[in-house]
């Protein structure tokens, strides 16, 4: 059978598709039926409580995208021209886009092993590089990569130390836990994306948080194009269309109502290929620190084809795509990337080594079990010849 043929007889399964609980519906009608439609509206204020209350930060700001908040945060943060900015450098690229935005220098920190992200002693040996230049960094942008918290105490003692704010980009990490405490209420600020393959979804979307009210109130402002408190239209800073439609957060209040049973869904197909998966020799799932809780947004490996037989991540990509599976490599490291080729960059070949072997696996939350073991049997079908030699 040809390969294409192949596809299309068996249903495309998605790395992460959305998942609508259903409610969604209610919230969007309601605004219809009172016009609402504008942007702005009861949804969004609903929304940005909802947040509040469910990540434990005091203030929300309800977003276009979140970028949008990544670039906010650094505006506010007074990052402009000739700053520079600390950045994880394993990680997609809207973290690091807002700080050329600005005209900023990004830095690149290589990551740590034990959850994939920044890695704390690169990050102070960074920090302590240019403070000796008389450069302080403005702010520190740490990730929390496919849902894994990273290095909180660690990361937030290095900065404190050297008075630097962090931006905590928690756009996977939504659900995620730390020590007890939600992922998006560490930093100065955090961020959140809601985008469509995320852990729920405003078709797009994100929201900015913080505990400072004024911070917050600022981000509104700025976010609706920094119209002055005048009958007319009078502005005295440069302001930005970055508001979520009303339309638009009612998706997320209905998705607010099921966001710990799409967590668990997504932990239970980690837990799942885990099982199932994980005594192929060379196979490693990213691993989880203690005191740390993963919403498990993306199930990732990273497989190591000298123990594997010469079997390679590409080799599992490419059986998975004839099948009609989406799997994908995990994310090519900034300091690699074209447009950053001469941002400078602390550390060693974690980042490297991870994004050469690793493969994020189809994590949506309404994937069935059958879907699952599709997955499962098509990994499992590559090893069969190397175990019978």
């Amino acid at each position: 059978m040809l390969y294409a043929e192949l596809k299309m007889t068996k249903p495309k399964i998605w790395l992460s598709s959305p998942h609508l609980s259903g409610r969604e519906q209610v919230f969007v009608n309601e605004a219809f039926d009172n016009n609402w439609v504008a942007p702005l509206g009861p949804n969004v204020d609903g929304l940005e409580r909802d947040l509040c209350a469910y990540v434990g930060a005091g203030h929300a700001a309800a977003l276009s995208s979140g970028t949008a908040g990544l670039h906010l945060a650094l505006v506010m943060l007074g990052v402009g021209r000739g700053d520079v900015v600390l950045c994880q450098s394993f990680t997609f690229s809207a973290s690091a886009n807002p700080i050329a935005y600005q005209g900023a220098t990004p830095v690149f920190i290589d990551s740590e092993p034990q959850t994939w992200n920044i890695c704390p002693e690169a990050l102070e040996t960074a920090i302590k590089f240019y403070v000796a230049k008389g450069q302080k960094p403005k702010a520190v942008m740490a990730v929390h990569l496919y849902g894994m918290p990273a290095q909180m105490n660690e990361i937030m003692a290095v900065c404190a130390r050297y008075e630097i704010p962090i931006v905590e980009d928690a756009a996977e990490a939504l659900g995620a836990s730390y020590g007890g405490q939600k992922m998006g209420s560490f930093g100065k600020i955090g961020v959140l994306s809601f985008n469509g393959n995320k852990i729920i979804t405003t078709s797009g979307g994100g929201a900015l948080l913080s505990d400072d009210e004024s911070l917050v109130q600022k981000a509104r402002f700025l976010a609706t194009q920094a119209r002055d408190a005048a009958p007319h239209y009078q502005h005295s800073e440069i302001g930005y269309n970055y508001r979520m439609s009303n339309i638009c957060a009612g998706i997320g209040r209905g998705q607010m109502g099921v966001i710990d049973a799409r967590v668990a869904a997504r932990r239970a197909n980690f837990d799942f290929y885990q099982r199932n998966l994980g005594h192929i020799d060379g196979l490693v799932f990213q691993p989880q620190a203690e005191g740390s809780f993963s919403n498990r947004w993306l199930s990732c490996f990273t497989l190591d084809a000298t123990q594997a037989g010469g079997v390679g991540r590409e080799s599992i990509r490419l059986a998975l795509e004839a099948q009609n599976i989406e799997s994908r490599p995990l994310w090519k490291p900034m300091h690699l990337q074209p447009i950053f080729a001469d941002a400078p960059f602390f550390g060693g070949r974690v980042c490297e080594q991870l994004f050469e072997n690793g493969l994020c696996l189809p994590s949506g939350s309404n994937l069935e079990v059958s879907d699952l073991q599709r997955v499962v049997d098509g990994i499992q079908a590559i090893f069969m010849p190397v175990a019978s030699n």
